[in-house]
């Protein structure tokens, strides 16, 4: 081969393999744009699309109660909840429907998972009476007797209206519970909860459960060197629910405000990490 022809196929070669190294390293560069410092996203829902996307999430209805004495039925209506402006809004709603006098919504990932961090960036609602949250339960409820509160429950975020910018974050077990008044739980307060959006985050693994807002750890939960189901249910896949009740047991303590609706409790994202 000509001396000058080798010079240009190897040009020609080293131009083909820096630009497939460029190519490569932009598309790391892209996924690591998501990733947090020892954090890989898994599982991630920006809400930028027209309508909800139903291959992630599904919807709870009914109006029975839900174990709280809440008020609202959570239907799958529009009106309920919708995307707009990329957020997921959850509407309640004053109106009779079936054998309720507010309507709302309730949503679940299709998918759970086992320990990683979990960031909910959201807007919540004011009013006497709106009882929003960000927890999770067990996709298949087998451990200890099969029952509520042995299974475990997660609560990243929770807010009552009659005690407006009290923030709260527990775990139930079969021992710890707020049946049983034993619940551990934490609390934090932010005036600005309804006016601007926050990160409500979690993070677990095999041995503890830490809650923060806005990446401050307010709340803690540690693993007992001699724990059984009791005291952490907390081995297999939950998946995230996001709610706005109205009224209940603890969210209707001091009435409902009739004048606050409709009521909307706003989620820019919903993020899911693994440990890398």
């Amino acid at each position: 081969m000509n001396p000058k022809n080798i010079i240009k196929y190897l040009f020609l070669l080293l131009t083909l393999l820096q630009c497939g190294l460029t190519s490569s390293n932009e598309s790391d560069n892209s996924q690591n744009e998501w990733d947090l410092d020892g954090w890989k996203m898994v599982w991630h829902d920006e809400f930028t699309a027209d309508s909800l996307n139903t291959m992630l999430w599904k919807y709870e209805t009914g109006g029975h109660g839900w174990g709280n004495n809440e008020e609202q039925y959570y239907t799958d209506r529009s009106e309920n909840s919708y995307v707009k402006d990329e957020n997921l809004i959850i509407k309640a709603i004053k109106e009779k429907y079936e054998n309720s006098e507010y309507t709302s919504a309730r949503l679940n990932t299709r998918q759970g998972w086992t320990y990683g961090r979990f960031d909910i960036r959201a807007k919540l609602p004011s009013g006497r009476g709106t009882w929003p949250a960000i927890w999770m339960l067990p996709d298949e409820w087998t451990v200890g007797t099969g029952q509520w509160p042995g299974v475990g429950e997660i609560d990243i975020m929770e807010h009552v209206g009659y005690d407006p910018g009290q923030v709260h974050a527990s775990i139930h077990t079969e021992d710890y519970n707020h049946v049983k008044g034993t619940q551990k739980t934490a609390q934090i307060f932010n005036s600005s909860v309804f006016s601007d959006f926050h990160v409500y985050s979690l993070e677990w693994d095999k041995n503890s459960i830490k809650i923060s807002m806005d990446d401050f750890l307010y709340f803690t939960y540690e693993k007992e060197s001699d724990a059984d189901w009791e005291t952490w249910p907390f081995t297999q896949d939950f998946h995230i629910i996001l709610n706005l009740a109205i009224g209940g047991s603890w969210g209707g303590v001091e009435g409902i405000d009739n004048d606050i609706f409709p009521a909307e409790f706003k989620i820019d994202y919903v993020r899911v990490y693994e440990k890398q």
